[in-house]
């Protein structure tokens, strides 16, 4: 057993800042334009009395975590602050226990809590994720380590009590051998309504900002190698946008590589062929055939995990998403055929480590190559959020991240003018300074973070300004 501290969460304040984007996007069928984001801070104690401050944040973004219809994006934010409230309330009443043995105390009751609620498995995950990443910070803040070398020595206190079908695998070992890289490749979204070109826009939708809005322009501001594209669903529709896609991307990027993702569109496995198909048959998309290592969630998550798809994995790698709405998840769909799984500090940390520890052992029973884990996250906002999620992408081994937050957000916009120098200067390998704001830096198509990595707690040597936020009424 590792040397974790016996902690307990002693307090929990939740705050709130809104975020406007610089034009629409587009979650599946959902168009948003705007969306809070939240910021936990907590205070951890340990068995002497000793205290430590901790902080996490996450946007709460409405039409992913729960795609029903008949719910507002208002509806759907109020979810997530609800999945938030429960998470705190039974962490703090949780006692004394490592960070990772608090989190296994909770994790069955609050998602049962949750279904109570009719909160769905995504949505639960949101707030226990949230209030997880609080404490480890904290805790890594207390034992004064970066959040790297309290993984690799398991000083969160990690084991396999919320996987069982981990029992008897090595999780320390696989722990201590995790090597993270300082950077890695953005791999940039390419929207179902974001345009391509110059001729996509008209007067009145371009911004004087000084940033790219078009595909053409993303690649030549950033080198961008890496592509995520999004499809509808609708085989037809999707092919001939799909052409328009790989004439930019052939002409723009040599040596390109893509995922599809179809965010739940797909009425069925069927749907998902003939759009293979068609792709197959279309001599203009064979270069991008050729670059896709694997198809995102392309079926609604009430129906991707209720047959095989072993007719289409065999085809092109699928990896559920929206699917992983708890930690069985990626056990039923391996048995489905699917090979992987995205990785999303909002779905959370010790699940990220436990799927790719799976993933370690079925490899080892199976071989290497087949399983996969990749690091996805469409609206993560610089500062706190991006740097913790990029430390868990760095911890799990991707070499890519889908990373769009700084394309819908002008920098750090919303977050005040000290807070964004303050990140600036202690994380200059990250971010640059233009037009006044703080800003994601990608060169060459890649993001440079040894700063986060090396950072005392879990990715930030900054501390939000919590007088420039709104307290939520969750304090009350």
């Amino acid at each position: 057993m590792s040397d974790a501290p016996v902690i307990r969460l002693a307090e929990a304040e939740v705050f709130e800042r809104p975020v406007r984007f610089r034009f629409p996007f587009r979650f599946g069928a959902a168009r948003v334009e705007a969306a809070p984001q939240v910021f936990v801070r907590v205070r951890i104690a340990d068995l002497n009395g000793r205290t430590s401050p901790g902080w996490s944040a996450e946007m709460m973004m409405p039409k992913w975590f729960d795609k029903n219809p008949a719910l507002t994006p208002d509806d759907n934010i109020d979810q997530l602050r609800a999945a938030l409230r429960l998470a705190i309330e039974r962490l703090l009443s949780a006692g004394a226990g490592t960070p990772f043995g608090l989190h296994a105390a909770v994790e069955a009751d609050h998602h049962r809590a949750c279904a109570e609620r009719n909160l769905p498995g995504l949505v639960a995950s949101f707030g226990l994720a949230l209030v997880d990443r609080a404490i480890v910070d904290a805790a890594c803040r207390m034992t004064r380590l970066c959040a790297v070398d309290a993984v690799k020595a398991n000083l969160l206190g990690m084991t396999t009590a919320t996987a069982a079908d981990l029992s008897g695998f090595d999780l320390p070992q696989f722990l201590d051998g995790i090597l993270p890289s300082p950077h890695l490749a953005v791999r940039h979204t390419v929207g179902l309504a974001d345009a391509l070109v110059a001729a996509d826009l008209d007067a009145a939708q371009r911004l004087d900002d000084g940033l790219p809005q078009t595909l053409e322009e993303v690649v030549a501001a950033y080198g961008h190698s890496h592509f995520k594209i999004k499809v509808s669903g609708r085989p037809e529709e999707d092919t001939a946008r799909l052409v328009r896609i790989a004439a930019v991307l052939d002409r723009t990027s040599p040596g390109y590589r893509a995922t599809l993702d179809g965010n739940e569109q797909f009425e069925s496995a069927a749907v998902v062929a003939e759009l293979l198909d068609r792709m197959d048959a279309e001599p203009r998309l064979s270069r991008l055939r050729d670059s896709i290592l694997f198809f995102e969630q392309p079926i609604a998550r009430a129906e991707a995990l209720s047959r095989s798809v072993a007719d289409i994995s065999g085809r092109m790698p699928l990896e559920i998403d929206e699917s992983d709405g708890d930690m069985e998840a990626f056990v039923t769909a391996r048995a489905l055929g699917y090979a992987g799984i995205s990785s999303k500090s909002c779905k959370g940390f010790y699940r990220s480590l436990l799927n790719r520890a799976r993933i370690a052992s079925w490899s080892t029973q199976e071989g290497a190559g087949r399983y996969f884990m990749s690091a996805e996250d469409l609206t993560t906002q610089s500062g706190l959020a991006l740097q913790q999620d990029l430390v868990l992408a760095a911890l799990v081994g991707a070499g890519h991240v889908e990373r769009n937050g700084h394309h819908y957000v002008d920098g750090m916009a919303g977050a005040p003018a000290a807070e964004q120098s303050a990140y600036l200067a202690a994380h200059g390998d990250l971010y640059s300074g233009a037009s006044g704001r703080t800003r994601l830096s990608i060169r060459e198509g890649d993001i440079h973070f040894e700063s986060v990595l090396a950072a005392r707690g879990l990715g930030s040597a900054v501390e939000p300004d919590w007088s420039a936020m709104t307290p939520s009424t969750l304090n009350k």
